[in-house]
């Protein structure tokens, strides 16, 4: 017998740290165009090759370029411009309060503001969003009051849903976006299971669920695929690849030999990798993946490569873990500007007006932050009262919690 040499464990490493630049070559990008559109009808496994390429419509010039690229809609794009600028001034403003002492949390959504807004924009009323805590931009987009998202983060006596979730966590039902939890990947089986009721009652509605590339190595991640798969429920799979779960950098995911997308190929789905900061290819993507859903075709998943340009939350330090630099080399831009850059182009869009519409926004978010403190922040004791933790849980309430609230005086 001839001797083996000893084994060794392999373990991904980022490909840049603290002191030194990243190498993007990793991330696989096509050319702006160079992506083939099939037909909605595809078959799962013919899209094998779009799993592991990349889907661009803007250029470096600014021009929608390929298959893709759509006739533009002068003021839905306006609009979208003008959210993904909302929500990034929403951020940036909540982020401050938390320092503040207002909030105990918060997450931004900084460099991500592509996905949320284009995606909501090819669903319908009626669709049902399970998000995960980085999607304020569906929000937004849904036109949700700022003052009732504040309250949230705030989880004062206006607190929609009494204090009873971080901040950030919010369920607005009537805009399409359920409750999210804080146990990662537990709304994808339940956006599943969701989407095979509407089916099941002959509805029309579908539904849309979102991960991250870190909480794809959950197990409900792949049970919510092979339901998704066996059943053809009307569901997009939506996997947000931002590079980094926390400090942990998205190979050790698996994302280093394969890409995220191909994962649903061997489930039996159609998958598409998608560039995130490109809001033309987010919309056209959207749209295509919802039309096949609600055609009764089946699932599509789609990763979605961006960048986290922030740190996880206001609890992270990203500068101990990678390069303080990289969202500024990211070889997929700033979301924002591109679109900015093409608006421009077409003359729907100028220097001047962003200006006054920064402003604008800038004022709204201060007002409707004023107003939300007046009814509480975190500490100042204005808050719903601990009776409501005995409420909402049973249609009748059970003896022994009767006897609990009343031994709490409450």
């Amino acid at each position: 017998m001839s001797q083996s040499n000893p084994l060794s464990l392999h373990v991904p490493e980022p490909t840049g740290r603290p002191g030194c630049k990243t190498d993007f070559s990793f991330l696989q990008v096509s050319p702006a165009g160079a992506v083939r559109r099939p037909p909605v009808d595809v078959a799962p496994l013919d899209t094998s090759d779009i799993a592991s390429s990349l889907i661009r419509v803007l250029d470096e010039n600014g021009d929608a370029v390929g298959p893709w690229a759509e006739p533009p809609d002068r003021e839905l794009l306006r609009f979208g411009l003008r959210t993904m600028m909302k929500t990034r001034i929403f951020d940036a403003r909540m982020v401050i309060a938390q320092r503040q002492k207002k909030m105990s949390f918060y997450m931004t959504s900084l460099g991500e503001e592509a996905i949320g807004t284009a995606h909501a924009l090819a669903l319908q009323d009626g669709d049902m969003n399970f998000p995960t805590y980085r999607q304020q931009s569906l929000l937004m987009a849904r036109e949700v009051p700022l003052v009732e998202m504040i309250c949230q983060l705030l989880s004062n006596e206006k607190d929609p849903i009494k204090g009873r979730q971080l901040p950030v966590m919010y369920s607005v039902r009537r805009a399409g976006f359920f409750t999210i939890s804080g146990n990662l990947a537990t709304q994808y089986p339940q956006a599943v299971g969701w989407a095979m009721a509407s089916a099941i009652k002959g509805d029309t509605k579908i539904a849309s669920a979102w991960i991250g590339d870190g909480a794809t190595a959950e197990s409900d991640f792949s049970t919510a695929l092979t339901f998704a798969h066996v059943y053809r429920a009307p569901v997009i799979l939506n996997v947000v690849n931002n590079q980094w779960a926390i400090s942990t950098f998205q190979a050790i995911a698996g994302g280093e030999s394969v890409t995220f997308a191909t994962r649903g190929i061997g489930s039996g789905i159609a998958s598409l990798r998608v560039d995130g900061n490109d809001f033309l290819a987010v919309l056209a993507v959207s749209r295509w993946a919802a039309e096949r859903a609600r055609s009764n075709l089946g699932p599509a998943l789609i990763e979605w490569v961006t960048y986290r340009a922030g740190p996880h939350s206001t609890s992270d330090d990203p500068n101990r873990y990678r390069p303080a630099d990289d969202w500024s080399r990211f070889p997929l831009g700033d979301p924002i500007g591109r679109l900015r850059q093409y608006l421009t182009k077409l003359g729907w869009w100028s220097d001047a007006e962003h200006d006054a519409v920064q402003a604008e926004l800038e004022a709204e978010i201060v007002a409707a932050q004023k107003e939300a403190e007046q009814y509480g922040t975190l500490g100042d004791g204005r808050s719903w009262s601990a009776a409501t933790m005995f409420e909402d849980v049973y249609k009748d309430m059970p003896e022994h919690l009767r006897r609990q609230r009343q031994e709490l005086g409450v």
